[in-house]
């Protein structure tokens, strides 16, 4: 699968300083933010700074440095909120099929709350 990756997207336009955001956590290669639309009390998007399109992308191209940067920020963010105790959820959406939004990887930590099943069996 080609990966076209659109420098226009709201997470990129983010990176660039261009839309303002609520950093939660900042490092070389990761940001970290709170979620403008939260769908939990504790919603956190963890964004690399490279132009990746989704997680496969990432894990196919990134450098061993991003990639061991974006997990330990997912890491350190979940320590950060202390979602650890009681769990939390992390989603990320790649594709059509799955409704991703933003044309950006990203993780999605949820919280703070009981968040039922993944998935409704079909």
């Amino acid at each position: 699968m080609a990966y076209a990756y659109d420098d226009q997207n709201i997470f990129a336009k983010i990176l660039r300083g261009e839309i303002p955001n609520s950093t939660v956590l900042e490092t070389e290669h990761s940001l970290a933010f709170r979620d403008l639309y939260p769908q939990a009390p504790k919603h956190v998007l963890v964004i690399p700074k490279g132009a990746y399109v989704c997680f496969d992308h990432f894990a196919q191209t990134a450098s061993d440095t991003e990639i061991v940067d974006y997990v330990r920020a997912v890491g350190e963010v979940c320590k950060m909120e202390g979602v650890e105790e009681d769990g939390f959820r992390l989603i990320s959406n790649a594709g059509r099929d799955a409704v991703q939004e933003v044309p950006h990887l990203h993780v999605h930590i949820l919280a703070g709350r009981p968040l039922g099943r993944m998935l409704e069996r079909a």
